[in-house]
């Protein structure tokens, strides 16, 4: 994942800074050589490293600071809001224009995620309420149009298309169809090239002035590193760009991209992305605060909230409350949290986003999925009735279970255990009979994932 190895290093620096006792200049002087070889070794760009090393010595250094007993915090938060401005200070959102369809034109390089990223884009808009229509432009690279349409049909959102026809037009009878049609937004997918050419860059620029768009995105590799930012700096001076949706952010990437863009560029990062998968939640506002905190391993829970919300109906949320209330949850209720668990994303990053779990804390702690499967499995292997009701489940019924599943009847005793251990604990909870430092395991404590 960007960013493990960089807040690694940098959670390291700081924790003699916060042992206790004050801080001397030499102290800030260390930590602060640590996180600038920290930061190049990321592939942080050397010009950006350089400016914030000496934006936070200068700020860390005070004598107010250094004189208190809480100096490593004051420093730490110091680091922390450098890091946010770094990165842009703010969420910037997507401009809209007052007179619809706000138009948003996507170009980038070959290999980038750019077709895919404008479906992921305009499913995410679709799910805010908006009707978006994505536009076809690359007539240069062999079924570019197919696979826009194909991946369109997945997200259920429309392809204009006209064929091999010169892009400016396409791009231009676009917008009429869109408004006659009732699209309020429109995502053109333009083409890309192996590498930055004049003939890319003329064809942009006759498309921008053509439609007048209101977003121009960039999409980058977050695995290129810095010449991910030296192309977005070559757009933005060719073309112009509002801002940049960092893709691969899953992948063997050291974050310097996303760490640099900000800076060398002047616009913002709005979105990031990781997998292929193409849905509403695969793309992600980017949230400079939120990031920053993550690195420095205070977690980021308002984003896990945000997972949640999405994945959480609220209407089954209170029908599951007043299950809890009146113990009457069963393993069906089981099997469905498990779900909306799982469609939260990888379990194990959404771990590492609660505060103080950094890695070397994870090192004994994992979510195994295939554990999680397997207990999905089991329960899928009950019937109905087993299912509504565990307590009817003899060994004959167990048998018969664990053969279903192709697991052994030791499997489904734990997953029993564990689900009248965590109905007890509810039970305990409903009453206000929570003993202290009991139960802390929501799925009992023999249920290991």
């Amino acid at each position: 994942m960007a960013f493990e190895s960089l807040a690694e290093k940098l959670q390291a620096a700081f924790k003699k800074l916060t042992g206790g006792g004050k801080v001397s200049a030499a102290d800030v002087k260390a930590a602060m050589r640590t996180v600038k070889l920290a930061l190049l070794e990321a592939d942080v760009n050397y010009a950006v490293v350089k400016d914030f090393i000496a934006k936070v010595s200068e700020k860390a250094v005070g004598e107010e600071i250094l004189e208190s007993l809480s100096a490593g915090q004051h420093i730490i938060k110091i680091v922390r809001d450098e890091l946010c401005l770094l990165m842009g200070g703010e969420r910037a959102k997507l401009a809209v224009s007052n007179n619809p369809p706000t138009v948003i034109l996507m170009c980038g390089l070959q290999g980038t995620g750019k077709t895919t990223t404008s479906a992921k884009l305009a499913a995410m808009l679709k799910k805010e309420g908006k009707k978006p229509l994505l536009v076809a432009c690359d007539i240069y690279r062999p079924a570019a149009i197919k696979q826009l349409q194909i991946i369109g049909e997945k997200v259920n959102v429309p392809v204009f298309e006209r064929g091999t026809q010169n892009p400016v037009k396409t791009a231009e009878e676009s917008i009429q169809y869109a408004k006659s049609n009732g699209f309020d937004t429109i995502i053109i997918d333009t083409a890309g090239r192996l590498h930055i050419d004049e003939d890319m860059m003329d064809e942009m620029v006759k498309i921008r002035d053509t439609v007048h768009p209101d977003e121009t995105l960039l999409v980058v590799d977050a695995m290129t590193g810095q010449d991910a930012v030296t192309v977005a700096k070559s757009f933005n001076e060719q073309i112009g760009m509002d801002g940049i949706i960092m893709t691969k952010m899953d992948g063997d990437t050291r974050g310097g991209a996303a760490l640099s863009a900000k800076a060398v560029t002047g616009k913002p990062i709005k979105f990031i992305s990781s997998g292929e998968k193409v849905d509403a939640d695969a793309l992600e506002p980017f949230y400079p605060d939120r990031m920053a905190s993550r690195i420095l391993g205070m977690g980021d829970i308002l984003t896990i909230i945000d997972k949640a919300e999405k994945m959480f109906d609220e209407k089954k949320a209170a029908e599951l409350e007043q299950k809890i209330r009146s113990q009457k949850m069963d393993l069906n209720d089981f099997l469905e949290q498990m779900d909306a668990m799982q469609n939260m994303g990888d379990l194990n990053d959404i771990i590492k986003m609660i505060p103080g779990m950094n890695s070397k804390k994870l090192s004994g702690l994992s979510v195994d999925e295939k554990q999680i499967s397997r207990t999905k499995a089991i329960i899928h292997s009950m019937t109905p009735k087993e299912r509504a009701n565990p307590e009817i489940i003899n060994y004959n019924r167990k048998k018969r279970i664990a053969a279903g599943c192709g697991l052994d009847i030791a499997d489904v005793n734990r997953l029993l255990k564990s689900f009248d251990e965590m109905n007890r604990m509810m039970k305990q909870l409903s009453g206000g009979k929570m003993k202290k430092g009991k139960g802390m395991n929501p799925f009992g404590r023999n249920f290991r994932f």
